[in-house]
């Protein structure tokens, strides 16, 4: 998991007619979310080098190590690189992918408004997409959601999940409802997922997760009452295992893997 600040090779800007001339980093994303690199696994730098490509739209992002950072939404049916296999050989360029992809997300969905069906305009103070028929705002999107370390003694609640393809055990996460707090949506997540209730709730650390676009918020907890109880829907079983028993995972690029290594240091 990355931890250092995105704002330490980053200036946040935006504007859909900046242009220059100069060198640039260009980050050029299909309609997979995959990201363009060259052969020796480095963004563009040069605007010339961007006629290869059927380009939608060019938006301007800031500075990425004192350049103009541009992303670049195009046409194009070839394989390009995932943001899980940047990580593993660059994680700083993860980083910094992982902001631009999500602006591409909300500028490619928002051109036109839900509400009325206008073109919207990009507003000139805010990083917003403003309909200029019936004023609808349209903001990037952020899915908050949770995830939680559970401890019951020196055991840790790990679960498996219906959607993962891999027989393994996880910890438990969910997104946030409408109306409620952060900690409303850890004990009813916990509850519905496996019917225990749960004490003594304690933020630890958050994590962009663009997978699309969730803002990952990390706790931990204690077990407080009930049995274990599956939901059968999204989660097929849940058990304690012991830190000894914690089979951990083979990329720390999610929260949960800092989540897990925080119980085994703390138990």
């Amino acid at each position: 998991m990355i931890e250092k600040s995105l704002y330490e090779n980053y200036e946040i800007n935006f504007s859909d007619s900046y242009t220059t001339d100069d060198e640039s980093y260009y980050f050029i994303y299909n309609n997979e979310r995959e990201l363009y690199l060259t052969e020796s696994k480095e963004l563009i730098h040069f605007k010339k080098d961007l006629d290869k490509f059927n380009i939608n739209f060019i938006l301007y992002i800031g500075k990425y190590k004192d350049k103009d950072a541009f992303v670049v939404n195009v046409k194009s049916n070839e394989s390009f690189n995932t943001l899980y296999d940047i990580y593993e050989f660059n994680k700083d360029l993860y980083q910094i992918a992982s902001r631009a992809v999500l602006v591409n997300d909300w500028y490619d969905s928002y051109r036109y408004c839900g509400h009325c069906g206008t073109k919207n305009i990009l507003d000139d103070k805010d990083m917003m997409m403003k309909c200029p028929n019936c004023g609808q705002m349209h903001y990037p999107r952020i899915a908050p959601a949770i995830i939680v370390t559970i401890s019951k003694g020196d055991k840790l609640l790990m679960a498996k999940h219906s959607y993962h393809n891999l027989d393994s055990y996880t910890l438990l996460a969910g997104f946030v409802e409408p109306g409620e707090s952060i900690e409303d949506t850890v004990k009813r997540e916990i509850l519905e997922e496996v019917g225990i209730k749960i004490k003594n709730i304690q933020y630890l650390k958050s994590q962009t997760w663009p997978f699309p676009n969730s803002l990952m918020l990390g706790f931990k907890a204690e077990y407080d009452s009930g049995e274990i109880k599956v939901d059968g829907n999204e989660i097929l079983d849940a058990k304690w295992f012991s830190k000894e028993e914690i089979i951990k995972y083979s990329s720390d690029i999610s929260i949960s893997s800092w989540l897990i290594d925080y119980f085994i240091e703390n138990h």
